[in-house]
């Protein structure tokens, strides 16, 4: 309790937070993880979970790809929790000037956060890699087989950062506002994944927060670690 009362302290004397989250920001809404011991790398596939969800997975077996993509990373009725809730109440204080996930769900937008910073980008948006057309969710989700173009029959792609790509240009924003923040709250992530783990030494404020579950490589780092699930912590915060 001593932990979150000086959380709430910090937050409180903060003006410019920037949140940046991994998977376990997500898992209190149900969304399996990756590297927990029930996280997604721990399923027998075919081909480990990295490749399953690689651009060479996706354009050699695409219907493979697909298979594994609607079983897993479907959250189309998957609700925000309490901490994308939370952030959403302190963006409209004016506390919170940006939120920087490398979840694919959506949910920081679904709680109505509105400078929403995507590195891995968002099964929300998807497009036909022939003619260019936008597809929703729903569309490729509920597709038999490989969702095809209503217009053109082509391949239908989601715009989620896959391994073997580059991340967006929204990474760049990151860095800046990573850089002009006076706090920094890091949360639901181990931290190990590079270049967004990389953000974390661009910090340069007064309070830099880890809440995770377990130790990260930067816990040494922080003003203040809490070690717990992030829905105990930001229930308890005003």
């Amino acid at each position: 309790m001593e932990k979150i009362e000086t959380l709430q302290k910090m937050i409180d004397e903060a003006n410019n937070i920037v949140f940046f989250g991994g998977a376990g920001v997500s898992t209190d809404s149900g969304i399996k993880d990756f590297r927990s011991k029930d996280g997604l790398y721990s399923l027998k596939t075919k081909y480990p979970a990295e490749y399953m969800l690689s651009s060479d997975m996706f354009f050699k077996h695409t219907r493979e790809f697909y298979e594994y993509y609607r079983e897993n990373l479907n959250c189309l009725n998957v609700e925000p929790n309490a901490t994308h809730k939370f952030l959403k109440k302190l963006e409209d204080e004016g506390k919170l000037k940006a939120v920087i996930t490398q979840n694919i769900d959506g949910l920081h937008s679904k709680a109505g956060s509105k400078n929403v910073l995507e590195l891995h980008g968002t099964v929300f948006k998807n497009h036909c890699l022939k003619c260019g057309k936008s597809f929703s969710a729903e569309y490729v989700f509920n597709s038999k087989d490989v969702p095809l173009c209503d217009k053109c029959q082509g391949i239908i792609k989601p715009d989620v950062v896959l391994y073997g790509e580059s991340l967006p240009d929204c990474f760049y924003d990151a860095e800046r506002f990573i850089q002009k923040a006076d706090m920094l709250i890091v949360a639901g992530t181990s931290l190990t994944v590079q270049p967004a783990s990389g953000l974390i030494s661009l910090f340069r404020g007064k309070y830099l927060v880890i809440i995770n579950k377990t130790k990260t490589p930067y816990d040494q780092m922080a003003d203040l670690v809490i070690n717990d699930s992030l829905k105990k912590v930001f229930e308890k915060l005003k």
